[in-house]
Protein backbone atom coordinates (compact mmCIF):
# COMPACT_ATOMS: atom_id res chain seq x y z
CA UNK A 1 0.00 0.00 0.00
CA UNK A 2 1.14 3.81 -0.85
CA UNK A 3 1.58 5.61 1.94
CA UNK A 4 0.57 8.98 2.78
CA UNK A 5 2.79 12.48 1.58
CA UNK A 6 1.93 15.36 3.31
CA UNK A 7 3.52 18.70 2.56
CA UNK A 8 3.43 22.04 4.72
CA UNK A 9 4.30 24.92 3.11
CA UNK A 10 4.25 28.73 3.72
CA UNK A 11 7.03 31.79 3.97
CA UNK A 12 9.97 32.34 6.27
CA UNK A 13 8.89 32.09 9.99
CA UNK A 14 5.26 30.93 8.94
CA UNK A 15 5.76 27.87 11.44
CA UNK A 16 6.38 25.25 9.11
CA UNK A 17 8.87 23.56 11.44
CA UNK A 18 6.71 24.03 14.50
CA UNK A 19 3.17 22.40 12.98
CA UNK A 20 5.47 19.74 10.90
CA UNK A 21 6.60 18.40 14.25
CA UNK A 22 3.42 18.49 16.24
CA UNK A 23 1.66 16.74 13.27
CA UNK A 24 4.57 13.89 13.51
CA UNK A 25 3.91 13.60 16.77
CA UNK A 26 0.48 13.49 17.11
CA UNK A 27 0.16 10.65 13.99
CA UNK A 28 3.06 8.49 15.60
CA UNK A 29 1.15 8.69 18.85
CA UNK A 30 -2.20 7.49 16.53
CA UNK A 31 -0.02 4.38 15.89
CA UNK A 32 1.57 5.73 12.33
CA UNK A 33 4.80 5.01 10.96
CA UNK A 34 5.89 8.38 9.90
CA UNK A 35 8.76 10.05 7.98
CA UNK A 36 9.68 13.91 9.23
CA UNK A 37 11.67 15.72 6.68
CA UNK A 38 12.46 18.74 4.97
CA UNK A 39 13.38 20.51 1.91
CA UNK A 40 16.17 21.82 1.01
CA UNK A 41 17.27 18.60 2.83
CA UNK A 42 16.96 15.29 3.91
CA UNK A 43 19.67 13.18 2.31
CA UNK A 44 23.53 13.89 2.72
CA UNK A 45 23.16 15.37 -0.30
CA UNK A 46 20.48 17.46 -0.02
CA UNK A 47 21.69 19.09 3.10
CA UNK A 48 25.11 19.75 1.61
CA UNK A 49 22.89 21.86 -1.17
CA UNK A 50 20.84 23.47 1.48
CA UNK A 51 24.05 25.15 3.03
CA UNK A 52 24.85 26.00 -0.40
CA UNK A 53 21.79 27.49 -1.18
CA UNK A 54 20.76 29.35 1.89
CA UNK A 55 24.84 30.65 2.52
CA UNK A 56 24.04 34.43 2.99
CA UNK A 57 27.65 34.81 1.70
CA UNK A 58 26.96 33.92 -1.58
CA UNK A 59 25.60 35.12 -4.79
CA UNK A 60 22.98 32.83 -6.13
CA UNK A 61 21.72 33.52 -10.19
CA UNK A 62 18.14 32.93 -9.73
CA UNK A 63 18.46 29.77 -12.49
CA UNK A 64 21.17 28.43 -10.84
CA UNK A 65 19.43 28.68 -7.41
CA UNK A 66 16.31 26.90 -9.29
CA UNK A 67 18.74 24.11 -10.20
CA UNK A 68 20.41 23.88 -6.86
CA UNK A 69 16.88 23.36 -5.36
CA UNK A 70 15.88 20.46 -7.74
CA UNK A 71 18.65 18.91 -7.40
CA UNK A 72 18.47 18.97 -4.05
CA UNK A 73 14.63 17.31 -4.55
CA UNK A 74 15.52 14.56 -7.01
CA UNK A 75 17.73 12.98 -4.62
CA UNK A 76 15.60 13.53 -1.42
CA UNK A 77 12.52 12.00 -3.44
CA UNK A 78 14.25 9.22 -4.78
CA UNK A 79 16.49 8.33 -1.60
CA UNK A 80 13.76 9.07 1.44
CA UNK A 81 10.83 10.07 -0.10
CA UNK A 82 9.70 7.65 -2.60
CA UNK A 83 11.05 4.74 -0.17
CA UNK A 84 9.17 5.44 2.61
CA UNK A 85 5.78 5.60 0.54
CA UNK A 86 6.48 2.90 -0.67
CA UNK A 87 6.59 1.51 2.51
CA UNK A 88 3.21 2.51 3.52
CA UNK A 89 4.97 5.47 5.89
CA UNK A 90 3.09 8.95 6.02
CA UNK A 91 5.30 11.27 4.91
CA UNK A 92 5.45 14.74 6.96
CA UNK A 93 7.42 17.26 4.69
CA UNK A 94 8.37 20.78 5.04
CA UNK A 95 8.44 22.31 1.73
CA UNK A 96 7.78 20.80 -1.75
CA UNK A 97 7.21 21.69 -4.78
CA UNK A 98 4.94 24.32 -4.35
CA UNK A 99 7.59 26.41 -2.64
CA UNK A 100 9.95 26.36 -6.02
CA UNK A 101 6.56 27.50 -7.65
CA UNK A 102 6.13 30.66 -5.52
CA UNK A 103 9.87 31.16 -5.02
CA UNK A 104 11.52 30.60 -8.10
CA UNK A 105 8.49 30.54 -10.38
CA UNK A 106 7.23 34.06 -8.73
CA UNK A 107 9.23 35.78 -6.30
CA UNK A 108 12.27 35.79 -8.67
CA UNK A 109 10.44 35.99 -11.77
CA UNK A 110 11.64 32.55 -14.05
CA UNK A 111 8.05 31.79 -14.30
CA UNK A 112 5.67 29.01 -12.99
CA UNK A 113 5.99 26.94 -16.64
CA UNK A 114 9.32 27.37 -16.14
CA UNK A 115 9.61 26.19 -12.73
CA UNK A 116 7.17 23.55 -13.09
CA UNK A 117 8.81 22.08 -16.27
CA UNK A 118 12.03 21.26 -14.08
CA UNK A 119 10.44 19.98 -11.39
CA UNK A 120 8.35 17.42 -12.40
CA UNK A 121 11.87 16.04 -13.61
CA UNK A 122 13.27 16.55 -10.42
CA UNK A 123 10.36 14.67 -8.77
CA UNK A 124 9.37 12.15 -11.51
CA UNK A 125 5.75 13.92 -11.34
CA UNK A 126 4.91 12.88 -7.27
CA UNK A 127 2.93 15.33 -5.85
CA UNK A 128 1.81 15.15 -2.46
CA UNK A 129 -1.40 14.36 -1.21
CA UNK A 130 -2.08 17.04 0.58
CA UNK A 131 -0.48 20.29 0.85
CA UNK A 132 -1.06 23.33 3.85
CA UNK A 133 -0.24 26.55 3.28
CA UNK A 134 0.26 28.47 6.49
CA UNK A 135 -0.06 32.23 5.61
CA UNK A 136 1.12 35.03 7.26
CA UNK A 137 1.54 38.84 6.78
CA UNK A 138 5.11 39.83 6.01
CA UNK A 139 5.47 42.20 8.62
CA UNK A 140 5.22 39.13 11.24
CA UNK A 141 8.52 37.92 9.89
CA UNK A 142 10.38 40.60 12.27
CA UNK A 143 8.29 39.89 14.69
CA UNK A 144 9.27 36.04 14.95
CA UNK A 145 12.41 34.82 16.50
CA UNK A 146 14.33 38.17 15.78
CA UNK A 147 17.58 36.84 17.59
CA UNK A 148 18.06 34.06 15.09
CA UNK A 149 20.92 34.83 11.84
CA UNK A 150 19.34 34.90 8.89
CA UNK A 151 19.89 32.85 6.00
CA UNK A 152 20.63 33.97 2.07
CA UNK A 153 16.38 33.85 1.29
CA UNK A 154 15.61 35.33 5.10
CA UNK A 155 18.01 38.40 3.79
CA UNK A 156 15.79 39.22 1.15
CA UNK A 157 13.89 42.61 0.75
CA UNK A 158 10.29 43.41 2.46
CA UNK A 159 9.39 43.15 -1.47
CA UNK A 160 10.70 40.16 -2.34
CA UNK A 161 8.67 38.84 1.38
CA UNK A 162 5.40 39.98 -0.29
CA UNK A 163 5.60 38.58 -3.31
CA UNK A 164 5.95 35.46 -1.82
CA UNK A 165 3.57 35.59 0.34
CA UNK A 166 0.96 36.91 -2.72
CA UNK A 167 2.41 34.09 -4.66
CA UNK A 168 1.41 31.29 -2.38
CA UNK A 169 -1.89 32.80 -1.56
CA UNK A 170 -2.38 33.02 -5.29
CA UNK A 171 -1.41 29.33 -6.22
CA UNK A 172 -3.11 27.59 -3.06
CA UNK A 173 -6.37 29.33 -4.76
CA UNK A 174 -5.92 27.13 -7.43
CA UNK A 175 -4.14 24.08 -7.07
CA UNK A 176 -5.89 20.49 -6.47
CA UNK A 177 -5.15 19.25 -2.75
CA UNK A 178 -3.84 22.52 -1.44
CA UNK A 179 -5.37 24.57 1.06
CA UNK A 180 -4.77 27.84 2.87
CA UNK A 181 -4.65 27.60 6.77
CA UNK A 182 -4.27 31.33 8.50
CA UNK A 183 -1.46 30.75 10.76
CA UNK A 184 -1.58 34.28 12.60
CA UNK A 185 -3.23 32.74 15.21
CA UNK A 186 -2.30 31.16 18.15
CA UNK A 187 -0.21 28.37 18.17
CA UNK A 188 -2.24 25.36 19.48
CA UNK A 189 -5.27 26.89 16.82
CA UNK A 190 -3.29 26.28 13.83
CA UNK A 191 -2.11 22.80 15.17
CA UNK A 192 -5.80 21.77 16.01
CA UNK A 193 -6.40 23.39 12.14
CA UNK A 194 -3.47 21.24 10.44
CA UNK A 195 -4.52 18.29 12.49
CA UNK A 196 -8.02 18.17 11.48
CA UNK A 197 -7.27 18.71 7.66
CA UNK A 198 -4.82 16.04 8.13
CA UNK A 199 -7.90 13.53 9.62
CA UNK A 200 -10.26 14.12 6.58
CA UNK A 201 -7.39 12.58 4.30
CA UNK A 202 -6.32 9.80 6.36
CA UNK A 203 -9.70 8.59 7.04
CA UNK A 204 -10.42 8.95 3.02
CA UNK A 205 -6.98 7.04 2.97
CA UNK A 206 -8.79 4.39 5.40
CA UNK A 207 -5.83 5.47 7.72
CA UNK A 208 -8.03 6.56 10.52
Amino acid sequence: MRGVFIVLEGPDKSGKSTQAKRLAASLRAAGLDVVHTREPGGTGLAEAVRRVVLDPDLRVHPLAELLLYEAARAQHTAELIVPALKKGSVVVCERYTLATLVYQGLARGLGVALARRVDRVATAGLAADLTLVLDIPPERFAQRDPSRAHDRLEREAPAFRRRVREGYRRLARTLPRTALVDADRPLDAVTADVAARVGRLLSRKGLK
